[in-house]
């Protein structure tokens, strides 16, 4: 059944609904991506202003317990999705919102500012036209699943590796690898939207999480591209 032709659905209780738009479902999608960002450069603007930072990092073992608060937040999303509210899931996402933000807060005291003006501005651009690739193409982007896959293995494996190895010589080698892994993936994720839209027209509420869910994966692969591009463009201070 091509539900895009569709012009209504059926709710969970059989009452009719109106059938929302693939377009309308997409932009309430980057809408809430758009949320998380501005949420985490909040975040990060005002830790690094007050000096907050400083107290934070000052905490033993602070970075490691923040990526693992973060990870945490991220593997329940993604195992509990079809069972959390759609409230819980937006919750969720703005909760790893808010820890991305104090980790970023660290990025101040690293790059000059007007670096990181102008890298977030590229980082935007270059997402926009994946984004724009993956909305509109033919082809079918689900077949580069296991590439891509395979692609972030390699990436952590690196970096793992990087931590008792000096691998720093070969550090732009792998900043360039994740700099087009993540533009790939972009496409991929934008391509899933009409996947989820497709797939629960049927389901308002888990078409509304499925939103959520897409949101935070559009969210890491523009946060993951933004790092990238300024491993291999930032100024440090």
């Amino acid at each position: 059944m091509d539900y895009q032709n569709m012009d209504q659905y059926y709710g969970a209780y059989g009452a009719t609904q109106e059938y929302e738009p693939l377009s309308r479902y997409t932009a309430k999608t980057f809408g809430w991506m758009c949320a998380g960002l501005l949420i985490t450069f909040l975040v990060a603007i005002t830790a690094y202003l007050s000096n907050l930072i400083w107290y934070v990092f000052a905490v033993p073992y602070a970075v490691l317990i923040l990526g693992i608060a973060e990870v945490a937040v991220v593997l329940y999303m993604s195992s509990q999705i079809h069972k959390v509210s759609v409230g819980t899931a937006r919750a969720l996402f703005l909760t790893y919102a808010v820890l991305n933000g104090v980790v970023f807060s660290a990025y101040f005291l690293i790059y000059a500012f007007p670096s990181l003006v102008f890298i977030f501005g590229a980082t935007a651009l270059f997402f926009g036209i994946m984004a724009v690739i993956g909305y509109t193409t033919r082809a079918d982007l689900s077949n580069l699943r296991n590439f891509l896959t395979g692609a972030l293995v390699f990436l952590l494996v690196f970096w793992v590796a990087a931590m008792f190895i000096n691998l720093q010589r070969f550090e732009i080698v792998a900043c360039t690898v994740g700099i087009f892994i993540f533009l790939v993936f972009t496409a991929y994720d934008t391509q899933k939207i009409r996947a989820y839209h497709q797939a629960y027209s049927h389901d308002p509420e888990m078409a509304r999480k499925a939103s959520v869910f897409s949101a935070l994966q559009l969210y890491l692969d523009f946060i993951n591209l933004f790092i990238y591009l300024l491993r291999v463009l930032g100024r440090r201070k």
